[in-house]
Parts: C-alpha cells; sequence; structure tokens
C-alpha cells in the first residue's frame, strides 16, 4: 500500500534500513546525557541545519509534535497578546489552543479562495507574536513566502511564528523572514510520527530568555538550555532525532526537492482542471498548496474514488473539516516519487472516463 495521506504518509525509503542500524549500534539502550546520544543529536541538527539552509544563529529544539510546539509559543513566548491569521482547520486550531493558555490571543481569518491580503492587515499596538499557518492541510492552501517577508519589514518588534508541518523539508521556506517555525517529520521529512521541530530564531531566543518561563517540563528557557549542549531536558524520541539525522543527511537537497514537488504540483492540478469528475477544492492556483493537493468532487464520488484507490494499492486521505464529505487530499511528499505520482493520475483517469 503506497500513502498518499497527508500525514502520517509515506516513509523515507531508507526508514527501515536506519531503525536496522539504531538497534544494531546499541544507541536505542543510551541515556540522554551520555557522549553518545549528544554526538547523535549534534550530527542530527547539523544535518536539518544543512538541508533546510538555516540562517546562522538558529537554533533547533525537539518536541513530541507540533502541537505541542503551539502550547511552547503561548507559555514561554507570549505574555498577553498573539495574533492568530489563518483561514483553515488546523490554524482555527492553533488559535484556539492558544485562547486557552493566553486570553489575550486574537485572530483573523483570510477568505479560502484569496491570498492572505497582508497590506490591508493591522495588527493590535500590543502584538507580541504573529501566528500563521504556512501550509493548511485541511483544505490545501498555503500562504507565499512573500508574506513572511512584508511582515517582517512592516512589523520588525514582532515575533513571527510559522507552522509549516506539512511543507518543512518539502518545499524552500524563508526561514530568515520569521522567528518560530515548527513542524511534525510524519510528513515532508518521510518519517514515523512521534517528534516535533521547533526552529528559533536569535530574537525568538532572547524574547525566551527575557520572559525566562521555567514552570514547565516543556518551558522553553530550559529547553533551549539542555539543546545547546545537544541534550534534552526529558528522555527524548531517541530514534527518530537518530532517523531525522539520517533522512536529511540523503534527502539531496533543498532545492532540488522544491522544484520537483512544485512541477509534480503543478501537473497534478493541471490533469484536475481538465477533468469531468474532479476539480481542485482551490480555484486560484495562486493560493494552492503544492505538497497538500485537496481534490473536490460528489460525496459519492469521493467515497468511491478512495474505495478504488484503496483496492489498487494507494491509500488517499480523507477530507478535513467542512470540507470532509466532498473531499479528499493527496500528500506529494519528497518521499513520493513521481511515477507514483503519474500512477495515481492514471488510477483516477481510468475512473473518470
Amino acid at each position: 500500500m503506497i500513502s498518499f495521506y497527508p500525514g502520517p504518509s509515506k516513509l523515507n525509503s531508507h526508514i527501515k534500513s536506519f531503525m536496522a542500524e539504531a538497534v544494531d549500534t546499541g544507541l536505542l539502550s543510551v541515556n540522554h546525557r551520555s557522549d553518545t546520544f549528544m554526538q547523535m543529536m549534534a550530527e542530527t541538527k547539523k544535518n536539518v541545519s544543512t538541508y533546510l539552509k538555516l540562517p546562522k544563529g538558529y537554533e533547533i529544539v525537539f518536541t513530541s509534535s507540533a502541537t505541542e510546539c503551539w502550547e511552547i509559543v503561548s507559555k514561554s513566548l507570549v505574555k498577553g497578546l498573539s495574533m492568530h491569521i489563518f483561514n483553515g482547520s488546523f490554524g482555527e486550531k492553533w488559535f484556539q489552543f492558544a485562547h486557552k493558555i493566553k486570553r489575550g490571543s486574537e485572530e483573523y481569518i483570510f477568505k479560502l479562495q484569496e491570498p492572505l491580503p497582508v497590506d490591508e492587515l493591522l495588527l493590535p499596538l500590543m502584538t507580541e507574536v504573529v501566528c500563521i499557518t504556512q501550509n493548511e492541510t485541511s483544505n490545501g492552501t498555503q500562504v507565499a513566502p512573500s508574506i513572511f517577508t512584508y511582515l517582517r519589514q512592516q512589523s520588525p518588534g514582532t515575533l513571527i511564528a510559522v507552522d509549516a508541518t506539512s511543507s518543512m523539508a518539502g518545499i524552500n521556506l524563508p526561514y530568515a523572514d520569521a522567528d518560530v517555525w515548527l513542524a511534525s517529520v510524519q510528513k515532508c521529512f518521510g518519517m514515523p510520527s512521534g517528534l516535533g521541530i521547533m526552529i528559533l530564531s536569535p530574537k525568538a531566543i532572547e524574547r525566551a530568555r527575557e520572559i525566562n518561563e521555567r514552570d514547565r517540563y516543556n518551558s522553553l528557557s530550559p529547553m533551549l538550555d539542555f539543546s545547546i549542549q545537544n541534550q534534552t531536558p526529558y528522555t527524548p524520541n531517541v530514534l527518530n532525532i537518530f532517523l531525522l539525522g539520517k533522512v536529511t543527511s540523503q534527502m539531496g537537497t533543498q532545492q532540488d526537492n522544491s522544484d520537483l514537488i512544485k512541477k509534480r504540483a503543478a501537473t497534478f492540478y493541471s490533469f484536475l482542471e481538465n477533468s469531468s469528475l474532479y476539480k481542485p477544492l482551490i480555484q486560484n492556483a495562486e493560493v494552492r498548496s503544492d505538497t497538500v493537493i485537496a481534490i473536490k468532487s460528489s460525496a459519492d464520488k469521493v467515497s468511491s474514488a478512495r474505495k478504488q484507490a484503496e483496492k489498487a494499492g494507494y491509500l488517499l486521505g480523507k477530507g478535513y473539516g467542512r470540507w470532509a464529505e466532498d473531499t479528499f487530499r493527496i500528500a506529494n511528499f519528497p518521499a513520493h516519487t513521481t511515477e507514483e505520482l503519474d500512477e495515481l493520475m492514471q488510477l483516477l483517469h481510468d475512473i473518470d472516463r
């Protein structure tokens, strides 16, 4: 079965051998204060930084999930007000999550088929962190990199936090134009679930030190204290940290992967636009995601397509939220091959006839 589910999704083809290596070397039996672990974590952080081309001075910390990263942002980087900008279910969940922690959280919802109108966006004067979902997994939209550049120029004193869960490691992202980038590894990294990543700019690190919140097991200041030493404050997912280092060492270049993913997405969208049975949920090509393709049809045809695909060996993602019944979603991640995407298009074409 080839999984096109938008997370967890298809695994990197080397995962099995990397997992065997972790077992055979005894790595999974060492403690997280040992030299062996620290050397491994340092190597992983180096490989991730190299692959993503992170700016100098950015630090990586590991969590259990992107959802945990939401909590850390609210508890360790916000004293009062965060502004959450979104057009889909996961951005809304982030806002709801933050609002339970800090009642000063506010929301700005923009239209599904239109770009985020940043020139019309007025941030409250006391906004400390702007939170944006770069790639909305629920509906297959994405925020253009230029948006972050604009926000950085317009609000230089405000931290920008970005949920890039279904795009990080898949497409190029403007890391220098935001202060917090968060993701989980079960999507574009092609790994088993259970590990989250936070990438922090020097400005975000300074803010965390200024607030110096240390009341919880995942408070950011102590997490940074340990991460700088290539440790974690608690026993982490050692296997996934190891796998992350291995995967990012053999994924090739981020630029090549980004170019390929965008090319494949364009081909798939072109196919959908010429189909009589399926259409892109997102009609505006300017805001379509390259890594999560949301496909719309009638509820019965969506159900039929998913069942026929599963019989043929392809697992397609269900629709999400208010699009649950009349859409399905296709992951276009680095672990997928062009041949697999072509075979899936052919299958949908045959159903369409």
